[in-house]
Formats: structure tokens, sequence, C-alpha cells
């Protein structure tokens, strides 16, 4: 009786070399390719490097599925990859800001820039002495104070614009439209005009708070408007069957259905408000000393501070710059944070 061997069983998910090869040839393509690009083309730098393999790849990837799987697969193969191109491409630039942020920021971060302000040195002086505790201070009553003022009215104006629909309706709309492309230096001359020049008020963190709900109220008014749209009809007429009058239907239904997306249209306006450093110029007066009291005295904030570091051009002066930076970028995070948590928080 003869043995009969058996065929050895293979893993039908792992590839063969032979359907390794084009992916092989493919990878040869792209390297080479590239490097022939950026040396003889004007495809320089990472930005060059980067399309050149990109533009490879969409190449070969579409190739290698033509050839395996027919037309309709490379159609496929080249629209996939596509559309991960353009998502690598709109994440380059917000990871390499963050990047550089954190490189240079770093370094300017020492001992006690976080505990002392800049009373007794100045933004040239060696990176042992001053510090960031007035900014830090100054920037969060700054928008402390600017959300206090515009987010109530940005959403009762969204709430009148959906719910009320009254008299004016339209003419608010084109007004909340229009001041939403209002340069923010416009804003800052606006307040110093009105409020500080000839009415002997001088400045202060308050008429900085003002310049900066100016610019916030818009934004969040009208990403509050297009929630508020967003939520059924449905919904407000099951709180009128109930009995419930319309203020108590918008306050008790619509606004905790919109929550979250109302929470949103605050962080966008925080965003559009906790870098601006044009209208502070006019209004705040840039303090180097801590000051509690927004309705009195200079105050100085992290924007202002990064200009004033900025236009000295010493090593020292741009170090404290990028650490002031690097402590907006995270004060902003925080904020968004802390605003995510509490949206998401049930009544």
């Amino acid at each position: 009786m003869s043995n009969v061997t058996a065929p050895k069983p293979m893993k039908p998910w792992r590839a063969t070399p032979k359907e390794l090869l084009p992916n092989l040839f493919a990878g040869i393509f792209v390297l080479c390719g590239s490097w022939i690009l950026i040396e003889f083309t004007g495809l320089s730098g990472k930005l060059g490097a980067f399309l050149s393999a990109s533009i490879l790849t969409l190449i070969s990837v579409t190739l290698i599925a033509n050839y395996k799987s027919g037309t309709n697969a490379g159609k496929n193969a080249f629209f996939g990859t596509l559309v991960a191109i353009g998502g690598i491409l709109a994440i380059l630039p917000v990871a390499s800001i963050i990047f550089t942020v954190l490189v240079k920021g770093t370094k300017g971060i020492y001992l006690g820039f976080f505990t002392t302000d800049m009373s007794l040195a100045s933004v040239n002086d060696e990176l042992t002495v001053g510090g960031i505790l007035h900014a830090i201070i100054g920037t969060v009553l700054l928008i402390a104070l600017a959300m206090v003022i515009s987010v109530p009215l940005a959403i009762l104006t969204a709430l009148y614009l959906t719910e009320i629909k009254g008299p004016g309706s339209r003419l608010i709309r084109f007004l909340v439209q229009a001041m939403s492309g209002v340069p923010s230096i416009v804003a800052g001359l606006f307040i110093y005009s009105a409020f500080i020049t000839g009415t002997g008020r001088g400045f202060s963190g308050f008429m900085g708070s003002l310049a900066l709900a100016i610019l916030m109220l818009p934004t969040v008014a009208r990403t509050a408007e297009e929630v508020l749209l967003l939520i059924p009809s449905d919904l407000r007429e099951a709180g009128l069957a109930l009995g419930g009058t319309q203020w108590r239907t918008v306050a008790m239904v619509v606004v905790p259905a919109a929550k979250s997306g109302l929470v949103t249209a605050i962080i966008l306006g925080v965003a559009r408000i906790a870098g601006e450093t044009a209208p502070l110029l006019f209004t705040t007066g840039g303090g180097d000393t801590v000051n509690g009291n927004p309705f009195n005295g200079v105050m100085g904030s992290i924007p202002f501070a990064i200009w004033k570091a900025l236009i000295s051009g010493s090593d020292e002066s741009n170090a404290r710059a990028w650490a002031s930076i690097l402590v907006l970028l995270s004060l902003v995070m925080v904020l968004f944070y802390t605003a995510r948590k509490l949206g998401k928080r049930k009544i």
C-alpha cells in the first residue's frame, strides 16, 4: 500500500510572491520617481517631496488595481487614494503648526515663567527673570468678560430669528452677517473712539472685552441660528400640544435639544477672539504687571505679549514669544475640552 502525501495547505489570505511583485515595483517607482522629480524639477523641500510622492502613489495604485481587478477597481482605487491624500494634506498644516509650536515653545519655558510677571524685566532679558502670569490672567479675564457680554446676546438673537421671527428679522440677520466680516482692528478702533477718546476713561480690560465681544457675537449668533434650525418642528409642536407656552417650549425643549450645538457655537466664538491682537492694542494698554481688576488700569494679555516680544527681535524675546504661543494654544485647548465636557453633560 503506497503512502500518499497530502499537499501542504496554504492560507488563502497570505499574498504569494507573484502577487507581491507589483507592490514592490510600485514602491520602487514611487521612491525613484520622487527622487528624480525633486532632483531635476522645482519640487524641493518637504512639500515638494509630499506632492511628488502623492502623485506617483496615485498613479501606481491605480495601475496596479486596474491590472489586478479591472477598470472599475482602478477607478475605485484612484478616487480612494485621492480622498486619502486630501485628508492627509488637510491634517499636515495643523500637525506642522503644533509640532513647530511645541519644539520652539518648550525652549522658552523656564522656572518661574508661569509664576512671575514682567514688571521687573524686559523681553530682552535672560530667560531666568520675568514671566507670563500677568498675560495669562488678563487673557482669561478678557475671554470670560467677552463671553458674558456676547453669548447671551448672540443666543437671544438666534432665538429671535428662528423662533419668534418678528419684525426686523431680515434686517437683523443681514447686520449679523455684515458684522462677521468686520476686520478686528475696526472693532478696536470703534471702542477706542467711542469709549476711550475724549471721555476721560483710560485703557482697561473691560474695553478690550467690549472689542472682543463685537467680534465674537456674530460668530456665535450665526452658528446658533443654524443649529436651532436643525431642531425638528415636531418637538416644538409637541411642546405646544402639551399645553406649554412658546417661551416654555423654547426654554424646556428647543434649547436643551440644541445644547451641544450651542456649545459648539460658543467654542467657535472663543476661537475667533482668543488670538486677536489688533483690538487689544487700542483698548487694553498691554500692562506688564498682574491686574485682576478689568475695570481699572491697563491689562496684559498673551496676544499682546507675543506681539511685544516678536517686534523686539532678540533671541530671548523670540523664545518668550514662542513660549507664549504655546501657552495660548494650550489655554485654548483646555477651554475647548471644558466646553465639550459641559456640552455632553446631561441636564
